[in-house]
């Protein structure tokens, strides 16, 4: 009936969540509200760290990618799970730290890390830097003698594979923005260069070919393109990579339309792939790290808001308002993304009122999902969008001097806080 096993409706005709009464969970802590499945994170951390030991052997490690959701709470559970970590800023670096979190299992990528941030991840014991350039290279390696290290590097490779998702998530075209080209020469000049640093210590390559992919053969692409080049870089410089990373990118389900997909089935015909082309190379199979985001964390998040004005336009549309909007949920103004909106209050009744749900902003582009079929909400319904676990909490803003939600986690013992809301005093918090 739902699009995941996390979802379903209790004797009083509510949605629940985790086996959690959501409208219950609304009126404790207000809305909106972003819940999250702390046990369907920690099942989605198991589906591919036992994929990865199962195919790739006991080295490979899963690395979670913190741009789909950082906060403290995560960083504890991914310890506590044995994931690595993928992290973009200071600011999650940060975050992983007062987490407890052991840096020398994070990556620190980004295609424009400053001066600031190589300073600050160096000296705080980043385990490996994601290098997207040579300008990159050359500042790390400075920052890493004036500390007196060696600094592990990975080099970000662009391999041109296009994996036909959103335009706006496909990264690894030879014209993006991120990483070094094979196909300009300008993989091979990168590594050349590394390879001469004295305060480089180089480990291997990464790729990142796109997100929101449900089908195998992209990566079967990305890996044959990887390898080839690995075995070149051989043959010319005589250096063998130990790590391949790449990227992430596994597709999750927002609606019924979107397949099932087998996670651990697709890591399987993936690692014999890349260990039957590794041999016909003559290389060395590599450590392989993969770096899920969404896919561990978007089916364990849920955001609930309020019903308020119900707007029916006779002959052309109505519209459903909500507490909240852009603001929390920016995704659909970006990229037109589709979810599934649920009526949480009225689970038992038909959803036949066609209507847009829209947000609370001033602005004509702040809607949550248009054309959706709601059971006719009334003020004061709780209304569910599923799958938000993922890029919702990670890219709110403040927009229209709105506070951004608490977290709330859903697990063994109970509901419980991971991140406050944010009050009226702390949006004006850091104003002089």
């Amino acid at each position: 009936m739902f699009i995941c096993d996390n979802i379903s409706v209790n004797e009083k005709g509510n949605l629940a969540f985790a086996g959690k009464d959501v409208t219950e969970l609304a009126a404790k802590y207000g809305t909106p509200l972003y819940v999250m499945d702390e046990n369907k994170i920690r099942e989605n951390c198991r589906i591919y760290k036992n994929a990865f030991k199962k195919y790739f052997g006991e080295n490979a490690l899963p690395l979670f990618a913190s741009k789909a959701a950082s906060f403290k709470r995560l960083y504890e559970i991914m310890t506590e799970e044995k994931i690595g970590i993928d992290v973009v800023s200071s600011g999650e670096i940060f975050t992983a730290i007062k987490a407890g979190y052991n840096l020398k299992n994070a990556y620190f990528h980004s295609n424009n890390k400053t001066d600031e941030d190589i300073s600050f991840a160096i000296s705080n014991g980043i385990g490996y830097f994601v290098v997207d350039n040579i300008e990159e290279l050359i500042a790390i390696d400075k920052e890493a003698e004036n500390q007196k290290t060696v600094q592990n590097v990975l080099l970000r490779i662009t391999p041109g594979i296009d994996p036909h998702t959103f335009e706006a998530i496909s990264t690894g075209k030879v014209d993006s923005k991120f990483g070094s080209a094979i196909e300009t020469g300008q993989a091979l000049e990168i590594t050349t260069q590394a390879l001469k640093t004295k305060n480089i210590k180089l480990c291997g390559f990464h790729c990142h070919i796109g997100s929101q992919i449900f089908e195998t053969e992209p990566f079967f692409k990305a890996g044959l393109v990887m390898l080839d080049f690995i075995a070149e870089v051989k043959e010319k410089l005589g250096f063998e990579a130990l790590q391949l990373n790449l990227g992430g990118g596994y597709g999750v389900r927002y609606t019924e339309n979107d397949p099932v997909f087998d996670i651990d089935a697709s890591i399987g015909e993936l690692s014999r792939f890349m260990k039957e082309k590794a041999l016909a190379l003559g290389l060395n199979m590599p450590k392989i790290l993969m770096e899920p985001g969404r896919s561990i964390v978007a089916n364990a998040g849920m955001t609930l808001y309020t019903a308020g004005t119900v707007k029916i336009i006779p002959g052309f549309k109505s519209y459903v308002s909500i507490d909240g909007g852009m603001p929390d949920n920016p995704r659909y103004a970006l990229y037109k993304s589709s979810y599934t909106v649920l009526n949480a209050s009225k689970m038992n009744e038909k959803a036949d009122f066609n209507c847009s749900v829209v947000g609370r902003c001033c602005e004509s582009g702040d809607i949550i999902q248009e054309n959706v079929p709601l059971v006719k909400p009334e003020r004061g319904d709780i209304i569910a969008v599923l799958t938000t676990g993922a890029y919702n909490y990670s890219m709110a803003s403040n927009y229209n001097r709105i506070g951004k939600p608490p977290v709330v986690m859903l697990g063994d013992s109970g509901d419980y806080l991971a991140v406050k809301g944010e009050s009226l005093e702390d949006i004006v918090r850091n104003d002089i």
